[in-house]
């Protein structure tokens, strides 16, 4: 018995079982899986600046040294810039506690005069707090010798995945190929293909983005007067690389970070406008031109992936959650068996209600590919020619 021919709750009893199986590994094997993700992806992006010099008759081994070397310049650029901006935080520490006092102050006047508690009563609630965030902290930074050294394997691993995919390139496509019949082929190299587009416009999408956004809210926050206007733009910016959930925390990072540089409230609003008028831009003009819509994801799965990625694999599961969605969705959508995954994931919403109309029922490429066309016009407002 073939599985076409397995009844239809056998079939989603083992697409729900295959799901539950593939959370458990990623889980036990987050440490190897996530470098490994992140190397191929990295991969892909480098894949230009290989051939470039494999066509300048490098040795394959050299080329993919130099493309390595690449990469560690730029991260250790990145790593110099905010490492750089952090010290200048730390060299106005007294400064920032005067401020801090000031607005614990004027947070203590004005409970105050909106409720019953006394001064004393609210010197020590805090002080309970605080020795409640003492212990929190001491048993945070107990874990984070386990964190660092988490991440070191991560960096360590990083440049070593990255050569032997460079270097098996071959080898690996080959299986993959091998994997499926022969009658397949065609539709497995369509899916690479588009698979490596997706990837190469997405990560380079994100490194323009980051960019743009350091430049453009860090030079308006500098315009305006906001002290540590370039630190709170780089961490926003790296925020904002997290669908959905970065840009609230960018936000929160960045008033308080306005907070204690400053005794005034006046700049946390300058501050909340700028980055408002900054993610307007990024949202609906900048990064829509850059990376473009080649895979819509719909937000309800972006953002189940976003924290469903982060549970699993932590901080490196969120960042690299979009991109694999995009992949599986590519992969569902050529696939007769799982195609209803595609659906779920898509963004192709149909206009009206399957329940009404028996045709949006159908698994039918013709009607997905109508679906898509619809969705085209809304989003663009142009028809194919």
């Amino acid at each position: 018995m073939t599985i076409k021919e397995l009844p239809i709750t056998v079939k989603r009893s083992l697409e729900l079982l295959g799901l539950f199986l593939v959370g458990t590994l990623l889980v036990i094997g987050k440490g190897i899986i996530m470098p490994l993700l992140m190397a191929f992806f990295i991969s892909i992006v480098m894949l230009p600046v290989f051939q470039f010099f494999r066509k300048r008759k490098f040795p394959e081994a050299l080329s993919i040294g130099m493309c390595i070397l690449i990469l560690l310049i730029i991260i250790g650029g990145i790593t110099w810039f905010f490492s750089s901006q952090v010290a200048n935080l730390v060299a106005d520490f007294p400064q920032i506690r005067k401020n801090v006092s000031v607005h614990l102050n004027s947070l203590s006047r004005w409970i105050n005069d909106v409720s019953n508690f006394s001064t004393t009563e609210q010197l020590d609630f805090i002080r309970d707090q605080s020795n409640k965030l003492l212990n929190f902290a001491s048993a945070l930074l107990g874990g984070a010798a386990g964190s660092v050294s988490s991440m070191l394997v991560f960096m360590g691993l990083l440049p070593i995945y990255i050569y032997l995919l460079l270097f098996y390139k071959n080898l690996l496509l080959r299986f993959v190929f091998l994997w499926f019949p022969e009658s397949h082929h065609p539709k497995v190299k369509e899916a690479m293909l588009e698979t490596k587009v997706i990837i190469k416009s997405y990560l380079i999408g994100l490194l323009i983005q980051i960019t743009y956004v350091t430049v453009l809210l860090g030079g308006i926050l500098m315009i305006i007067g906001i002290k540590h206007a370039l630190l709170i733009a780089v961490i926003f910016a790296f925020l904002n690389l997290i669908p959905y959930v970065g840009a609230l925390i960018g936000n929160l990072l960045g008033v308080l970070l306005t907070l204690t540089s400053s005794p005034d409230l006046l700049p946390i609003i300058y501050v909340l406008a700028s980055i408002a008028f900054v993610q307007f831009l990024d949202n609906n003009i900048l990064m829509p031109r850059i990376v473009g819509s080649k895979v819509r994801i719909n937000a309800l799965g972006a953002i189940v992936g976003v924290f469903l990625g982060g549970s699993l694999a932590g901080i490196s599961g969120m960042f690299l959650a979009l991109p694999i969605i995009a992949i599986l969705k590519v992969v569902f959508d050529r696939s007769e068996m799982f195609r209803h995954w595609g659906v779920l994931l898509g963004d192709e919403r149909p206009l009206q209600s399957p329940m009404t109309v028996p045709e949006l029922r159908s698994a039918d490429e013709k009607v997905q590919e109508k679906l898509e066309k619809q969705n085209k016009i809304k989003h663009t407002g142009k028809k194919d020619a």
